[in-house]
């Protein structure tokens, strides 16, 4: 990991811990721009400690991994078995946390290409390590009909290699989707999903019609 991507790790804990998400307050943004400043030269600092806790991405083809978490419904857990009954493909992805501008935008395009996904058989899940009670809150008031899942402590986002441990900050869930199929295999990982956000769901589509269509 370049000194860039640590910058950017500690930037994302500064828009975590602060609470600065698509403000509309001009000193807002300032502030942010002024404290993530004087975090860059932190960051830098840190050297490679960011990066000890980046596990290994499960491969596609293998088994994903189980996991059951609370859900934002307010329907008790959520599992990889319950998912996997539903006989559909799953879109799981990792998101660092509900309410910060790229979040935001990767879900609005989840939500938008809703009817897509139904197509194509395919169910959307996000998991972050936020509280059941900010997940259902952003569920609402961004009009979600899909849900998400609380990885508090971050063990789910390990297993899936995509958990982000930075001292002082805590652990976050780094910003990947895979795609499971209905056995519970891992059919596709998108690893590099944060440098294009805009464009994610229609890759994530593109990806799952190749995938059924090879099945079908």
């Amino acid at each position: 990991m370049n000194q860039y991507s640590r910058l950017c790790l500690l930037l994302l804990a500064l828009v975590l811990t602060s609470g600065l998400a698509l403000s509309p307050s001009e000193s807002s943004r300032r502030a942010f721009v002024r404290d993530g400043l004087a975090l860059g030269g932190a960051a830098l600092a840190f050297g490679s400690s960011a990066t000890s806790a980046v596990a290994a991405v499960p491969n596609a083809g293998a088994k994903a991994p189980a996991f059951e978490l609370p859900n934002s419904r307010g329907e008790g857990t959520t599992s990889l078995q319950s998912l996997t009954k539903t006989g559909k493909y799953t879109v799981l992805y990792f998101y660092p946390g509900a309410f910060t501008s790229g979040c935001t935008l990767e879900a609005r395009a989840f939500q938008r290409d809703m009817d897509s996904y139904r197509k194509l058989n395919a169910q959307i899940v996000g998991v972050s390590v936020d509280p059941v009670e900010k997940n259902a809150q952003f569920c609402s008031a961004e009009g979600l009909d899909f849900y998400m899942l609380s990885d508090q402590g971050g063990m789910v986002s390990k297993l899936y290699g995509s958990a982000l441990s930075i001292p002082g900050f805590g652990t976050f869930s780094n910003r990947q989707t895979y795609i499971i199929d209905p056995k519970g295999n891992l059919r596709w990982v998108f690893t590099d999903v944060e440098s294009h956000i805009a464009r994610h769901s229609q890759e994530v589509l593109d990806k799952l019609a190749e995938l059924t269509t090879a099945t079908a």
